[in-house]
């Protein structure tokens, strides 16, 4: 099976080397930084972490027609660059091919379908943890879930081969037939973590720890929830504020992704993910205050990078 992972940050990284221990499985990269593109052909991919330590040299391109057509497409890039990352990729596709997206926040199956046409994306969300060290090094910050999904809540056959190249590497992975509570609960999750730590540079295990935090944290999942109902979605838990609770302690010691983006002076996906929920909010008559408050913070730190004051 030939699988290609666009986008080589720490995300595509890590499932570019779990599905190398698929032996049916051929993974390659598609890059659109030349820089990124070329270290890695030069010297390999290298991963450390709870997986252990691992040097890997998979094929990497920067043009689609020149890695030519694959059976399964992983897209791992930001929310905000899912158009432009898809735009130029039609090479890879035979009929049927599908993309799938592992990514944070809500839009993007959409955005899929913008670049390439109905019919490929297939959605999905994971609960893996990695961090970018290098252009070409990794750390495997965690373990976790990765589910897919139909949006029609089918188990085709292209979800059946995911399941098995997934599998067949030796990862948790599992079907959902309610793809659009799957991604909402995924972002309530994102909602109540995200944005927290980039403004206050915690560890998610900490945000619950402090009344402050741990107040704003509450207030935020509970606009996402309602906001959700109101579209009439069924999130896959009960006690969503209790489940973000449990994630963070879960991750206690993760720099989540947010946060990674900040100290990084990168674009954030705080648009894809509260920015949503403000969005869609004001749409259903939803008052959405402290989501709000978070997109505008959060926007205005990737705004003035160039103005902090710096000690």
């Amino acid at each position: 099976m030939r699988v290609a992972v666009i986008g080589p940050g720490a995300m595509g990284n890590l499932f570019a080397y779990l599905l190398s221990r698929n032996p049916s499985a051929q993974t390659l990269l598609l890059d659109n930084n030349r820089e990124r593109a070329e270290k890695i052909a030069r010297e390999g991919l290298f991963v450390e972490g709870v997986s252990g330590e691992h040097h890997l040299r998979p094929a990497i391109f920067l043009d689609a027609a020149a890695a030519g057509p694959v059976d399964l497409a992983i897209l791992c890039v930001k929310g905000p660059d899912t158009f432009e990352a898809c735009r130029g990729t039609a090479p890879l596709f035979r009929p049927g091919t599908p993309l799938l997206t592992l990514q944070n926040g809500m839009g993007n199956l959409e955005e899929i379908e913008r670049a390439l046409g109905p019919g490929h994306a297939l959605g999905g969300t994971t609960s893996m943890g990695a961090t970018v060290l290098d252009l070409n090094r990794i750390r495997h910050a965690g373990w976790g879930e990765t589910v897919v999904g139909e949006a029609d809540g089918s188990r085709s056959s292209r979800v059946e081969s995911v399941l098995g190249l997934f599998q067949g590497a030796g990862l948790q992975i599992s079907h959902t037939d309610n793809l659009q509570g799957l991604l909402w609960s995924k972002l309530v999750i994102n909602v109540g973590i995200n944005a927290l730590t980039a403004l206050t540079r915690l560890h998610n295990g900490e945000l619950p720890r402090h009344a402050g935090t741990r107040w704003v944290m509450e207030q935020a999942v509970g606009e996402a929830v309602r906001v959700s109902r109101a579209l009439g979605v069924r999130l896959l838990y009960d006690r969503p504020e209790d489940k973000v609770a449990s994630v963070c302690e879960a991750t206690a010691g993760n720099v989540a992704s947010m946060l990674q983006d900040v100290l990084k002076e990168k674009r954030t996906e705080v648009r894809q993910i509260n920015g949503v929920v403000v969005r869609l909010g004001a749409e259903a008559g939803i008052p959405t205050p402290v989501n709000e408050v978070l997109e505008n913070l959060v926007s205005t730190l990737e705004e003035s990078y160039a103005q902090r004051i710096r000690t």
